[in-house]
């Protein structure tokens, strides 16, 4: 299965989505990454894109996002449903800077300590902020996954992980996300 794993990185290598919260490789700044992930929760790229867009310009940083009223990012988050989600990345850039001087932990323990990050939130976190190799499981990869093992019966995430952990690079792990669930 590590060929597939090859092949579908030079595949994205030619062919991936340019989005403005991705970067090839280890991203620069985890912030982007961790607001957009946030954002398409429940949602879909089409939709994020421009939101992702406003929102870097009014809270271009993780202290701007903590130093904001509340009313404001909820202002900025209008439109993309599921308040609470605003609510706690507020919260959460607010223990970044205060607890972690500012600076997202790159383990994904002390990133599930933060609020309004789960189990999935952490593991793109760590995969694409950082580029550890982190298994990154949403519906598309369940798809990919199911279809390449031939499972014709509905899946859910905890049958497709450990399918899917064998495929995820150990070296190019942010680009690998991207690549499965482009």
């Amino acid at each position: 299965m590590q060929d597939l794993t090859t092949l579908l990185l030079a595949w994205y290598d030619k062919h991936g989505r340019q989005m403005p919260w991705r970067f090839r490789g280890k991203a620069p700044d985890p912030y982007p990454v961790w607001v957009s992930e946030i954002m398409l929760q429940q949602t879909t790229v089409a939709t994020v894109y421009d939101y992702f867009l406003r929102w870097m310009e009014k809270f271009p940083t993780l202290k701007s996002l903590a130093d904001a009223p509340l009313d404001d990012v909820l202002h900025a988050w209008q439109g993309l449903g599921y308040y609470t989600r605003a609510k706690k990345m507020h919260e959460c850039a607010k223990v970044l800077i205060e607890k972690y001087n500012g600076q997202f932990p790159c383990v994904r323990e002390e990133l599930l300590k933060l609020p309004g990050i789960g189990p999935y939130t952490a593991s793109s976190i760590c995969a694409f902020a950082f580029n550890l190799p982190e298994t990154v499981v949403d519906g598309n990869v369940i798809r990919v996954i199911a279809r390449l093992y031939g499972l014709m019966q509905e899946v859910d995430k905890d049958t497709i992980y450990p399918m899917a952990c064998q495929l995820t690079s150990k070296t190019h792990s942010a680009d690998y996300a991207s690549a499965i669930m482009d």
